[in-house]
């Protein structure tokens, strides 16, 4: 693995970059360059999902790197229309066919429905896949601890992560804390909210300022200070390398707590609660 970047080990034993690669909107020819580039730069963490319909982009990235798959962690995620179990387990196949791959790291449930009350049957069609070799570790995305229980309770196996919303305007302090409890690592999707357009903010920018970084890396490293794994997405080759270049200056706990402070209870970028959201 990529020493430059820091890796968490999951409770399962697989490890983990602290920082990756978001996929989302990456495809084509173009996408391909653009993830082609960030491995080449030293990612070796790709997430993708089968309803970005880029996971083809990825494994076309995947082969035209010279860095070999094995030292890569590539990531994939279950939509919501198929999370009956037979349909989970074709969408896990598909999903692999259509990247030319014979397994994915990390395959992870996109969102849990709670008015479906499928989850727990898709959480069985990923430890069977697990078991099968197709992936090596499987988790969700935005569940709340009592998806997550049930989860356990009901198959006897708990995810390796949850990939949540989590930036600067939505710290999601309880959730990561009960993630530590549990042993479970936390993942954070849109790290920036939805552009650094919405952070230009005083606040940030004073810390910045501070260290002589750029207010991407102080939001970063508060991610890797938080023990979160942080995934932004970006296609130019010195965005890439900025992202990854946070590891020569730490904040210290009154940076952290000032960030902190920005959270707010509504926060969400789209108002997104797993308690009632569901997108399929």
């Amino acid at each position: 693995m990529n020493k430059r970047i820091p890796e968490i080990t999951l409770n399962d034993g697989v490890t983990l970059p602290v920082i990756g690669l978001g996929t989302y909107t990456l495809k084509g020819n173009e996408g391909a360059n653009a993830i082609q580039s960030a491995i080449d730069l030293g990612y070796r963490l790709i997430d993708s999902a089968y309803n970005y319909e880029n996971e083809g982009t990825v494994g076309e990235a995947v082969r035209r790197s010279s860095v070999s798959r094995e030292q890569l962690r590539i990531t994939s995620k279950l939509p919501g229309r198929y999370q009956e179990y037979d349909k989970a387990v074709y969408t896990i196949q598909e999903s692999l066919y259509r990247a030319h791959l014979d397994y994915y790291d990390l395959y992870l449930i996109h969102w849990p429905n709670p008015s479906m009350d499928l989850y727990v049957e898709a959480w069985q069609a990923l430890i069977d896949a697990k078991k099968w070799g197709l992936i090596r570790s499987i988790g969700v995305c935005n569940f709340l601890p009592e998806h997550i229980e049930r989860l356990e309770k009901e198959t006897g196996v708990k995810p390796s992560i949850n990939q949540i919303e989590l930036h600067p305007y939505f710290n999601q302090e309880q959730q990561r804390k009960w993630h530590e409890e549990h042993n479970i690592t936390t993942e954070s999707w849109s790290p920036f909210t939805r552009g650094l357009k919405d952070l230009q903010i005083e606040t940030i920018q004073s810390i910045a300022e501070q260290h002589n970084k750029t207010i991407s890396q102080v939001i970063l490293r508060r991610h890797y200070q938080l023990g979160a794994i942080a995934i932004p997405k970006s296609a130019t080759p010195v965005r890439q390398l900025e992202n990854i270049s946070i590891f020569d200056f730490s904040l210290n706990e009154q940076e952290m707590s000032m960030i902190s402070e920005l959270s707010r209870p509504d926060g969400r970028i789209k108002n997104q609660d797993p308690a009632i959201y569901e997108e399929f």
